[in-house]
């Protein structure tokens, strides 16, 4: 790999990694609700997931997805129901007990198949194997370059959203302003989830 196909795929990775999407709300909102050390299971989650994912796409699996179209559809279709459910228990979360008692919550299993239903992570993927992998004569020594990039780039933009959520927590547990975030939260969640279903 040239340092200007490292470039662009750093340049790539930078703009991906860190707009917001369902992994970035997430981490912003379960740190927030909960506390940065709860969040953390999900942020853990989000880079093996992504990693697995993008090793399915390497291996030939994202083209399937994308030449079937009924497959394609039902992953938009359970990221979309997925998305809108964690949007409403969101949106329910008006107090730190509320929270505390996990009204919202992500398991580690939970962030890892999150990747698999988010049509933002199978996008990224398909372009990454596209453009940086697949048809290459090193395609394996790219996919070692590549695979720990996003890795780090996946875990660093949820770490630093979860820790501006857990840095608003002591702001937020006054008032109404958690249950305003909250709401917040869960919109662009649903927007996401409108973004999915028109791509």
């Amino acid at each position: 790999m040239t340092w200007q196909d490292f470039t662009a795929l750093l340049a790539l990775a930078t703009a991906m990694s860190f707009s917001p999407g369902p992994n970035t709300t997430l981490s912003t909102a379960l740190a927030a609700n909960g506390g940065l050390p709860r969040a953390m299971r999900f942020v853990v989650a989000v880079p093996v997931g992504w990693t697995l994912l993008l090793g399915l796409c390497a291996a030939g699996t994202g083209a399937l997805v994308m030449a079937a179209p009924s497959l394609r559809w039902a992953i938009k279709a359970f990221g979309i129901a997925y998305l809108l459910w964690l949007a409403w228990k969101l949106s329910g979360s008006a107090t730190m007990r509320q929270a505390d008692g996990k009204q919202l919550h992500v398991s580690f299993r939970q962030g890892v198949m999150l990747q698999f239903v988010n049509i933002k992570a199978w996008l990224l993927a398909l372009t990454l194997v596209g453009t940086w992998i697949a048809g290459q004569p090193d395609a394996l020594m790219r996919f070692a370059i590549v695979a720990p990039v996003m890795l780090v780039y996946a875990f660093t933009s949820n770490f630093a959203y979860a820790l501006a959520g857990s840095l608003l927590r002591n702001w937020l547990a006054h008032g109404q302003r958690l249950l305003w975030f909250n709401r917040a939260m869960a919109a662009v969640l649903v927007l996401t989830a409108w973004w999915m279903a028109s791509v």
